[in-house]
């Protein structure tokens, strides 16, 4: 990779700041696309995805700038939310990290743009008074967080997580969590084990129902509950692939999302084995389709488990 992504970078030039985030991002996804049959593509993406595993609420973009930036960061928040909600208080002389934050006002319904710039391109739309418009998404404005290893103040609350390699209750959460996400799963004795040396399968329905996930019941509840995510990410993701080269390329989203979400729930993920090969000949562009891929649906995975945890308090 190059030294920019490699070293932390940061983003002080306010007349630059736009151009060099988005210039840092895709120049780590351009790299990656380079790379894709070397170990350190592998190395630099299973970077990324210790990083998406913390953050998984946040974009793919916004991961790669924290983790361009300061790599072992591991909570953030907003100079003020530290203050308010946490009473923290950010360090002296500590340096913000950059990241994407929606711009959320009211638009047009027909250009979709804030009143001002709807203006300025002369969108003809006059069917409503601006004042009656609903708010949306217009874009995307640079904003600071910082790490709580930038701060001191009060201990955060202690948050009731099992130990690593702990599933605790997470396979059963998981298979609650099925209904949720469209999902019909078996658990299958070993005995009864039909699939050879498959850990898991996922069975799509031509004539649009459920996809179908069966995963083979082991003692390892660390192991099943990964599989078990593995296989969503395969429904979740790949029932319309038909293509069995792009289905084999898609097999590394399934484990990067297994990845993700095992990291997020204290899970010990540590021998997933990304092989980035599959990806030789993809361009940048469908690189950044990939990584949005893995975001998207290990943050649907673990806000479902998470749904389900809330129910049962």
């Amino acid at each position: 990779m190059s030294s920019q992504v490699e070293q932390r970078v940061s983003f002080d030039d306010k007349e630059t700041r736009d151009d060099e985030m988005h210039s840092t991002i895709t120049e780590w996804v351009e790299d990656l696309a380079d790379l894709t049959d070397e170990a350190a593509a592998s190395e630099q993406f299973q970077a990324w995805l210790d990083v998406q595993s913390r953050f998984h609420y946040y974009s793919y973009r916004n991961t790669l700038l924290i983790k361009a930036q300061c790599p072992e960061a591991t909570k953030v928040a907003g100079y003020h939310t530290w203050q308010s909600e946490f009473d923290r208080h950010v360090k002296e002389g500590e340096s913000a990290i950059w990241i994407w934050a929606p711009i959320v006002t009211t638009r047009c319904p027909e250009c979709e743009n804030a009143p001002s710039y709807h203006e300025q391109i002369d969108c003809e739309y006059d069917e409503t008074a601006p004042e009656e418009w609903s708010k949306g998404l217009v874009g995307f404005r640079p904003t600071t967080v910082f790490d709580i290893s930038q701060t001191e103040g009060e201990s955060l609350p202690e948050l009731d997580t099992e130990a690593t390699g702990d599933a605790g209750d997470l396979v059963s959460e998981l298979l609650e969590a099925a209904t949720e996400l469209g999902i019909d799963v078996r658990l299958v004795p070993k005995h009864e084990w039909s699939h050879g040396d498959a850990k898991g399968v996922c069975q799509y329905d031509t004539d649009g129902g459920a996809p179908v996930v069966e995963v083979q019941e082991v003692e390892n509840d660390a192991d099943l509950a990964t599989t078990l995510v593995h296989e969503y990410a395969h429904a979740l993701l790949h029932g319309d692939v038909d293509d069995a080269t792009e289905r084999s390329k898609r097999e590394v989203e399934a484990e990067a999302v297994a990845y993700v979400v095992g990291r997020h729930f204290d899970l010990d993920a540590s021998n997933s084995a990304f092989y980035l090969a599959a990806w030789d000949g993809d361009d940048s562009d469908a690189i950044t389709d990939r990584l949005g891929r893995i975001s998207r649906t290990a943050e649907r995975i673990i806000d479902a488990v998470d749904g389900e945890r809330g129910s049962s308090e």
